[in-house]
């Protein structure tokens, strides 16, 4: 391959060939530049070179001698074992292949050969030393340097071998490297002490030593935080650049408005202070936190600038009381508001809800979802569109086509992780001016990942429960401990109260060795239970099926729940002050607290059961994490320790796009760095039109085309 050619097919680097590339382009790497862009994922320093003598069990080594033998032994079955055996002037370790047939001659051609190895030491049959399903390569003129380094591990796909891509790696690194156009500017790199790309790339590759890697990894890093932030304040100073409503949240005054319906909706003195209509509004005292969160929602709301503000409270935080609010101060001031919700069950709650606390204010609230009838939708959309609906509360069926507003002035989106980014935007176009818009979740979301996906949005934080909620008591049980458990949950039923049942999976699956829902509610309901009504409920279900089995738990009429994690998002049942989680330790940590999270809505005290035999260590701290805290902020911080971003958050959901070397967990520092820089260099060039920010813009613009291809997925 001749320098500079980062374009070249991948075929025609040394050591590939036609059929290598066919594997490689199923990792999509087509060209030297993919391949230069393909990053390890790990290192293996194999600089050190023990005597066979001092080889150890349990570690991992490298060990050069010579290849004296092959041995080959069939244990039947048609299971293969291949032996090398290499010796120095010290002592003898045998390189062991398991069910690799080829091996054996690959080997016989390299007896007699100097050859230098790594592998994990292991003690074989009669305490002979082994290296297991180790590599190998016969030493060419006496030299190990190119095999005893620290020596990169890349991602493969079947039949592609280390080998192969190491030194396609090597190849391009040394021909092309130097080619590639750093997209930093010097005086940025400058300020940041970030070394170049072309000797970052080199260092990934072919690293001089760890500390030059960790250099590199971190510089790569820092410029994929940079592009996602330069990406989010983009976004952010696009909305405040529309035009958008000031409403008042002082005194209420009338506008000039088209419909008669918008007008004359309070009941109090139209003079009143806003404060008035809320505790006239809300049968309870606000707490100090959602005040403040009110506080920030409605300063937002007085200003012309599109209000995009994201409300983060824990389970039973009160943030439904928090989004009236805003809808007063919307209301107030001649416009609509528009809460839209992922279930229907949730929506139809919400309506009640919000019907509830604005009658007495003469405002009207319209339900929107699919199960309505033509003749019931007809109505709800006439509301809509003609403002005599000042609140439409709904499911998707909000932003379906037909479905218009005469005034909308806010958007409230509840469990908005529930939705993509094109929903959230459909309803945010459903205004004739860019209405406020209010997202919600009961997700606790930890700081590292509310800056790095929500960094477009204002964050408001609820710390604060509601006086009189009890903490739920938890309990972790091994699965010995059932009858007991089961006991506990009779005696609630025989006082009146309600139980959830959760399981990881709907059907038996032998693989999993987990409980069924299916099988759960065969035996609760022919069995420990039969005498009580239990319901079923999970995501295979018809949407109307499921309804109607969450309206009989609502109403009940069902007295125990066996569901799987489609309750995780679901309506107050107060009544139920149990739930029983079987094999716990198969679920996340903030999912399991949101689970939590659907008993202890009422007065009586609840209680959450985690049953489970946990197999390591790490899963059963998980779930003494979860029994000794009830705070979701610091559950959460833990649950992206354990499980990464994606899991925790959902990367589609959010259009947050692949971070390829970059970490949200261990690396926040360089997260804020890398926030801090893009506002700057957005203070200096807004539009990123200088010449030195050309190719920061291009791939910013590319990561915003990827994230509109995954919102639209």
């Amino acid at each position: 391959m001749s320098r500079g050619q980062l374009d070249t097919e991948v075929q025609f680097i040394k050591g590939v060939g036609p059929k290598n590339a066919m594997l490689l382009k199923r990792l999509g790497i087509e060209t030297a530049g993919d391949v230069l862009w393909h990053l390890p994922r790990r290192y293996e320093d194999r600089r050190d070179i023990p005597q066979i003598m001092f080889l150890r069990p349990g570690h991992s080594s490298t060990v050069k001698g010579r290849l004296v033998d092959v041995r080959s032994k069939t244990l039947g079955r048609g299971r293969v074992v291949v032996q090398g055996v290499v010796e120095d002037k010290t002592g003898v370790v045998n390189m062991t292949f398991f069910n690799q047939g080829y091996a054996a001659k690959h080997l016989q051609k390299a007896i007699g050969q100097d050859i230098v190895a790594y592998g994990q030491v292991r003690e074989g049959y009669r305490s002979q030393l082994e290296l297991h399903n180790c590599e190998w390569e016969a030493i060419e003129g006496g030299e190990t340097d190119d095999f005893a380094r620290i020596v990169p591990v890349y991602p493969l796909t079947e039949g592609l071998t280390q080998r192969v891509v190491r030194r396609a790696a090597k190849a391009v690194v040394l021909a092309c490297a130097q080619d590639v156009i750093d997209p930093l500017p010097n005086d940025l790199r400058r300020v940041e002490g970030l070394p170049s790309l072309e000797w970052s790339l080199r260092q990934m590759h072919l690293p001089d030593t760890m500390d030059d890697q960790t250099k590199a990894r971190g510089r790569l890093a820092f410029e994929e935080f940079l592009y996602l932030q330069i990406g989010l304040q983009l976004r952010r100073n696009e909305v405040k650049q529309e035009p958008g409503i000031a409403f008042s949240t002082t005194n209420w005054r009338k506008s000039d408005v088209a419909a008669e319906s918008l007008s004359n909706l309070f009941t109090s003195s139209p003079s009143s202070d806003i404060w008035t209509d809320v505790r006239t509004m809300l049968p309870f005292v606000l707490t100090n936190a959602q005040k403040r969160v009110v506080a920030e929602i409605w300063t937002d709301m007085e200003t012309p600038i599109p209000m995009n503000r994201l409300v983060q409270g824990d389970v039973g935080s009160g943030k439904t009381a928090v989004a009236a609010c805003a809808i007063l101060a919307a209301v107030r001031s001649q416009h609509q508001a528009a809460m839209m919700a992922p279930t229907e069950i949730l929506a139809e709650q919400h309506y009640i809800n919000l019907h509830r606390m604005f009658e007495p204010l003469g405002v009207n609230v319209t339900l929107l979802i699919g199960k309505l009838n033509s003749t019931q939708r007809k109505k709800a959309y006439a509301k809509a569109a003609n403002g005599e609906a000042h609140i439409v509360v709904g499911t998707h069926a909000l932003i379906q086509e037909g479905v218009e507003f005469l005034r909308l002035g806010l958007a409230v989106i509840d469990e908005q992780h529930r939705f993509g980014v094109r929903q959230r935007l459909a309803l945010r176009t459903k205004g004739k001016v860019m209405p406020d818009v209010l997202v919600m979740t009961a997700t606790p979301i930890p700081r590292t990942l509310t800056m790095a996906v929500y960094g477009d949005l204002d964050v408001s934080v609820i710390d604060e429960l509601p006086p009189g909620r009890r903490p739920i008591k938890t309990h972790v049980k091994r699965t010995s401990d059932r009858k007991q458990v089961y006991e506990t949950v009779r005696t609630l039923l025989e006082e009146g109260r309600q139980a959830y049942f959760v399981c990881p999976l709907i059907f038996d699956n032998e693989k999993m060795q987990a409980q069924a829902a299916e099988d759960l509610y065969y035996r609760l309901s022919n069995e420990e239970f039969k005498d009580q009504s239990v319901g079923l409920l999970h995501g295979q279900m018809k949407p109307q099926e499921k309804e109607d089995v969450m309206q009989a738990f609502l109403n009940n009429t069902v007295s125990v729940l066996v569901a799987t994690t489609v309750i995780e998002v679901g309506v107050d049942v107060p009544n139920a002050t149990i739930m029983v989680i079987e094999d716990a330790d198969r679920f996340g940590l903030a999912q399991l607290h949101q689970l939590r999270g659907r008993v202890g809505r009422g007065q009586a005290q609840s209680y959450c059961v985690l049953i489970a035999d946990p197999k390591s260590s790490e899963a059963q701290q998980r779930l003494q994490i979860l029994a000794q805290s009830h705070d979701g902020f610091v559950i959460a911080e833990e649950d992206l320790k354990l499980r990464g971003p994606g899991d925790l958050i959902g990367t589609q959901q959010h259009g947050l796009p692949d971070l390829r070397v970059a970490d949200l967990v261990r690396d926040l520092t360089l997260a804020e760095q890398a926030r801090k820089s893009a506002q700057t260099l957005l203070e200096k060039d807004p539009g990123l039109s200088l010449p030195d920010h050309a190719l920061i813009k291009k791939a910013v613009l590319a990561q915003r085309k990827e994230e509109a291809l995954v919102s639209v997925s």
